[in-house]
């Protein structure tokens, strides 16, 4: 199962950063830009958590992020924690970046067929949500 899915995973990855390349962003990024804009500000840990990524992974690309301008952070009163929040400049990245993910989206729900993409969606989000609620299994 892990294999398999991970190999979807690293498929569906290079397709979204095909598209996104021209812009010099990266799908993972991509998905922290539209967490963001969703959500406002947010702790790092929270992020870490909805986006089920591990901290140095997600340290890394907040910080290239940071670097470009996309994303912004404060401390909170406990000065070991960042709140995020999204630039202007990320913003617009957002919105420059949104068409190519839209023609993505809709050439992979062509290719799965409307019934097979909202299954996938709803199975790839219950797994997800069940691995994450219970955390470590073994």
């Amino acid at each position: 199962m892990c294999s398999s899915l991970r190999r979807a995973s690293r498929a569906f990855t290079q397709l979204y950063d095909r598209a996104f390349r021209p812009l010099g962003l990266r799908a993972t990024q991509f998905t922290v830009l539209q967490v963001l804009s969703r959500v406002g500000e947010v702790s790092q840990g929270r992020l870490g958590q909805m986006l089920a990524m591990d901290s140095t992974t997600l340290t890394r690309t907040l910080e290239l992020m940071a670097r470009r301008g996309w994303i912004a952070d404060r401390r909170g009163q406990d000065r070991r924690q960042r709140w995020l929040y999204l630039t202007e400049a990320g913003k617009r990245q957002l919105r420059r970046a949104e068409p190519p993910w839209e023609k993505v989206q809709m050439r992979l729900r062509r290719q799965f067929g409307e019934q097979r993409w909202r299954s996938l969606m709803q199975l790839s989000h219950e797994a997800a949500d069940r691995i994450t609620a219970r955390g470590d299994w073994i």
